[in-house]
């Protein structure tokens, strides 16, 4: 096959003959006609109108050198002309062409011999316009990684979609040579490819006449049958000059580098995304199981079907003291979460513990303290990674096809392991599921880490705080008496809350509650030093005011503690009661058979800031009447003025009366939300009648 020699460069004016070909024009779909032996056009696809001006109408069997050529290129044309038809060779590049309105347009082509299936010869002319091509090439290199100035595969197929001709670049694309496509179907040659979406868009073309442009395929051929590629493909209608159906032309561009780059980038934005999700959601509270269903949560269905995290036994009891390289693990499961209903959560329950060998996976995670990835997961790794064979057998009817466990590192110390399986995602976990899943497993572990520790401080204060406080209520003469006390259910520490009955001479009982401002254990002794305090004062038989007076200088001489406190000292033999006020908020009185109402009770400085006096009033307390002493954690929120509140305190205690253990309850049910980040204590005495003497 022949090839013609180069052709002048392209200039401004009309007399200037062919040019070099453009790159861009074998990355465009474009408009194509046809040529017979005689030179004239008897195929005409419906983009040709906008190229040369003309419509088929006004160009189909008409001569081409006559429709567009200059008088001064008509030899070269012909020259070319009688090339492309006499050898088969073909040309490419740009000419001027004349428009119908008689200015110049500068047109990209390319030109190749065509044999039908009667034999007949024609030369195809597949054209854009070169300012088109320049624009688009200039918007095509600020794409990036976008394949630029690649040539283009061209094919013709005939009414039944059979191959009439392959150019080289397609038979490059496709990977057989243009003798294996002539004849065929796209189906018989490209079984690797949805050709069934392909033909439908073939047939759709031929009925319509419409072209499809740019249309998106994905798949695999022969060229390359171990990589997927990804192509931009156009088809375009062919007819003769009465409308006899040739068949349909088609371009084939691969843009697989842009395909790849695009799914890259739109999965590293899946998985920034996916981090600042878990950024946001993991770590939200102080609480090791909430933490481990966060984690677990935010994992599916974005990078698994299902998603585990269990934690080494001995860590959350802090009796892992040094590296384990061998022997069994003991794991708890803390969470579980999936992206649908399926039998592999049944593998792994939340709370159960499960010891684990040597040779599961999960176990050489933590051992290893690097990630585990089964891409593939066959039978044998099914009982690596369940916990019997039980569990495996739940995971192979769950489909469970691919494995990735990541471990929980924070301060150096393995946690435990993040799980993760995939069944209906097809893809296997890759070594970028590898990078992310550690990203979350690293961020999870922190939080994890320090809720742990926090949880064993809290525990350790709480432990104090409830042995520093008295057991159930000393029977006492005249009153009725329940008590209350309720650590934080959010993340904030145990605080220094706390209440004391105290029997005194003469039958009186002194009542006792107050609050230490802080929390943690600090408080907590703070709180048992106070409440020893006052114990020893009140054997001394002092007024209100003056033990409140003491337990302020004592206070003083506590660094960094001030505390608030009501002390109140009840006779049943007069039913009167004094009472003193440290800083605190006012109690509740209820009497029998009337409403209950606040005690107007001098508010006073809190306990440690020294220099102010106190005071004692006294009140009625008849039997029946019930008096209501309780810490700020019981009413105190962010968002409400302590006003409502204490509204909403006086209406509670005004329902239907319940027994004195009741209310307490009650009080707390209805005026405490889960997650208030304060201790609460509540004592309620009830006055009653002394018996006969």
């Amino acid at each position: 096959m022949g090839t013609p020699e180069p052709l002048p460069a392209a200039q401004p004016d009309h007399q200037t003959g062919a040019t070099p070909p453009g790159g861009l024009l074998d990355l465009l779909s474009v408009a194509a006609i046809v040529l017979d032996t005689r030179g004239r056009i008897v195929f005409w696809s419906p983009q040709a109108d906008e190229v040369f001006g003309y419509t088929a109408e006004e160009a189909l069997g008409k001569y081409a050198a006559d429709l567009f050529v200059h008088k001064e290129h008509r030899d070269l044309v012909i020259k070319l002309f009688a090339e492309v038809m006499g050898t088969g060779a073909r040309w490419a590049g740009a000419f001027p062409i004349r428009s119908k309105d008689g200015s110049t347009r500068l047109v990209e082509f390319r030109n190749m011999r065509l044999l039908d299936d009667l034999g007949d010869v024609y030369a195809l002319g597949i054209a854009a316009n070169h300012s088109t091509l320049q624009r688009v090439e200039t918007e095509l290199a600020l794409s990036e990684r976008l394949v630029t100035q690649s040539p283009i595969g061209i094919a013709l197929l005939d009414a039944d979609l059979r191959y009439l001709l392959v150019n080289p670049a397609l038979e490059r694309i496709n990977g057989l040579a243009s003798a294996d496509h002539i004849g065929r179907h796209p189906h018989d040659i490209l079984p690797s490819l949805d050709t069934d979406t392909i033909e439908s868009a073939l047939r759709q073309v031929l009925i319509t006449g419409t072209p499809l442009l740019d249309q998106y395929t994905v798949g695999r051929t022969p060229a390359d049958p171990g990589h997927e590629h990804a192509w931009s493909v156009s088809y375009y209608r062919l007819e003769g000059p009465r409308g006899r159906l040739i068949g349909v032309a088609n371009s084939v561009v691969d843009v697989s580098e842009r395909h790849h780059a695009a799914t890259a980038a739109d999965r590293a934005r899946r998985r920034l995304t996916l981090i600042a999700d878990a950024s946001a959601r993991v770590g939200t509270t102080l609480d090791v199981e909430k933490t481990a269903r966060e984690l677990a949560q935010v994992a599916v269905p974005d990078l698994a079907d299902v998603a585990a995290v269990d934690v080494l036994d001995a860590v959350l009891a802090f009796r892992r003291t040094a590296d384990h390289d061998e022997g069994p693990e003991v794991f708890r499961a803390l969470a579980v979460a999936a992206a649908h209903p399926t039998e592999a959560t049944a593998a792994g329950r939340v709370g159960d513990l499960s010891a684990y060998g040597a040779d599961r996976l999960i176990t050489q995670c933590v051992h290893t303290g690097q990630p585990v990835l089964v891409a593939h997961v066959g039978e044998e790794d099914l009982l690596r990674i369940a916990r019997d064979t039980d569990a495996a057998a739940s995971l192979a009817r769950a489909d469970v096809h691919s494995y990735l466990a990541v471990p929980l590192i924070a301060h150096n110390e393995v946690l435990g392991a993040f799980d993760l399986l995939r069944t209906r995602n097809p893809l296997p976990f890759d070594e970028d599921d590898v990078i992310l899943a550690g990203e979350l497993a690293a961020r999870a572990a922190v939080a994890i880490d320090n809720a742990r520790w926090h949880q064993s401080v809290r525990n350790a204060a709480e432990t104090l705080q409830r042995s520093l406080l008295p057991g159930h209520p000393p029977e006492v003469h005249g009153l009725d008496l329940a008590s209350l006390y309720q650590p934080a259910q959010a993340s904030s520490e145990v605080g220094g809350d706390w209440y004391d009955v105290i029997p005194l001479s003469g039958d009186k009982t002194a009542l006792v509650v107050g609050d230490v401002m802080g929390n943690g254990i600090d408080a907590a002794a703070t709180m048992g030093r106070l409440r020893t305090a006052t114990n020893a004062f009140a054997d001394l038989d002092l007024a209100p005011d003056q033990v409140l007076q003491h337990l302020d200088k004592i206070t003083q001489g506590l660094e960094h503690y001030i505390a608030t406190c009501i002390y109140a000292v009840y006779d049943p033999h007069d039913h009167r009661c004094q009472i003193a006020n440290a800083g605190h908020l006012p109690p509740a009185l209820v009497p029998a058979g009337h409403r209950p109402r606040l005690l107007d009770v001098p508010t006073g400085a809190p306990l440690g800031v020294g220099g102010i006096s106190f005071r004692t009033t006294e009140f009625d307390l008849n039997p029946g009447d019930r008096l209501v002493l309780y810490t700020d954690g019981l009413v105190e929120t962010r968002h409400h003025p302590i006003d409502e509140r204490l509204g909403v305190l006086l209406r509670a205690l005004d329902e239907s009366r319940r027994p004195l253990e009741t209310t307490c309850q009650w009080l707390v049910q209805e005026l405490r939300h889960p997650d208030d980040h304060d201790d609460v204590a509540i004592l309620i005495a009830q006055a009653t009648p002394l018996p006969p003497s």
